[in-house]
């Protein structure tokens, strides 16, 4: 019996998908479809399929939970297409009634119930500063290093805890759990979302703190963009690269040739281009080479809108593709914990010698 859900959430975006001309410019830059190849793994294919779902003329069927959820969320598209619709919007309201209907991916499902449980998306049962071997306290900066950074990579974590250490700045780890920019990626509801908000909020003001920073691009892409639209933020928040682009820093010389890649929520969703790469202009000796698609119009590393976690393999061919645009660069640079993974794996993937590294991991040993 075919699938029909009541699609209450996409009835917000209705304007958008009617919007839609089909004009097919979303093709030259969407990541997912020059894995997929057709034509629902598309932004203009995805708007008809979550069209109808809102009109009930598509069932929510497998094949169609696939094609909505194999988006990065990159915001390309949005960039591209003349029409200007919000497409990530409809995608992520397309995924959350698909979740209210019941339809959620055994990965996502895990990932989900991990967060609310622990969290974290890892199921660790170890608090941030435990995992850190950090003592919270009551500081000016506080530091947010974000699920990934703190339990998968933490070498970025303790690179950036080091850079303030070594800037002499009062800091401290905050008492943090996920910023919810998993869960609002694959659909989960705006209420357990919130939540997360409220928590992370109630804690760093217990802190004290009166500016927080980011090392994570997701992580500072839902304080800066999304936490305003739910609650109080009485604090500043800063990526990492912004907070150190205002500093002088005397950093050692490093005879590399070195490009950059703008990861998406950093770039197109927050609108951060110019410190990372202030950043690299502060090193002595370095060669800087732009990739062939950077800033706006960077591509997406793969590694987000949960397809890493649900579809590996479609992830692994767009971090490949990514890494090999970095040309004959001996170093590439980003500034997310999750593009530091992805793109490694892509990396590994295609026998690609370039040394991946996040910012901070750059600049740490220099100072």
């Amino acid at each position: 019996m075919a699938d029909y859900i009541e699609a209450t959430n996409l009835k917000l975006s209705k304007k958008d998908m009617m919007t839609c001309t089909m004009c097919g410019f979303c093709k030259s830059v969407c990541p997912s479809f020059e894995g997929v190849g057709w034509d629902t793994g598309v932004a203009r294919g995805r708007i008809i399929l979550s069209y109808g779902l809102l009109t009930k003329d598509i069932p929510a069927d497998d094949s169609v939970v696939e094609a909505l959820y194999q988006c990065t969320t990159c915001k390309d598209c949005e960039r591209r297409c003349p029409s200007k619709i919000k497409v990530v919007d409809v995608v992520e309201r397309a995924r959350k009634d698909l979740v209210e209907a019941g339809h959620m991916l055994p990965r996502h499902r895990k990932v989900a119930d991990s967060v609310l449980a622990h969290g974290n998306p890892y199921g660790e049962t170890r608090s941030v500063p435990e995992a850190l071997g950090e003592k919270p306290r009551r500081a000016r900066v506080g530091y947010f290093a974000g699920c990934t950074s703190a339990y998968r990579n933490p070498k970025i974590a303790q690179a950036t805890i080091s850079i303030l250490k070594k800037l002499g700045e009062d800091y401290t780890v905050l008492n943090e759990t996920c910023c919810g920019s998993v869960l609002a990626r694959i659909g989960v509801s705006d209420d357990d979302i919130v939540k997360q908000m409220q928590r992370n909020v109630d804690a760093i003001k217990e802190q004290g703190v009166e500016e927080v920073l980011f090392s994570c691009a997701g992580c500072y892409r839902m304080f800066k963009e999304e936490y305003p639209k739910h609650v109080n933020v009485p604090f500043k928040v800063k990526h990492i690269s912004e907070y150190l682009a205002e500093k002088e820093l005397d950093m050692s010389r490093l005879e590399k040739r070195i490009t950059y890649h703008d990861p998406c929520h950093l770039g197109r969703h927050s609108g951060v281009y110019n410190a990372p790469r202030q950043v690299l202009a502060k090193v002595p000796g370095v060669e800087f080479k732009e990739m062939p698609k950077s800033s706006a119009e960077s591509r997406c590393c793969g590694g987000g809108g949960g397809v890493r976690s649900a579809f590996p393999e479609l992830s692994e061919k767009i971090a490949g593709r990514r890494v090999d645009q970095a040309g004959s660069a001996e170093v590439l640079v980003t500034c997310c914990p999750f593009c530091v993974t992805n793109l490694r794996t892509g990396g590994e993937k295609i026998g690609s010698k370039v040394e991946i590294c996040d910012l901070v991991e750059l600049v740490e040993p220099l100072l």
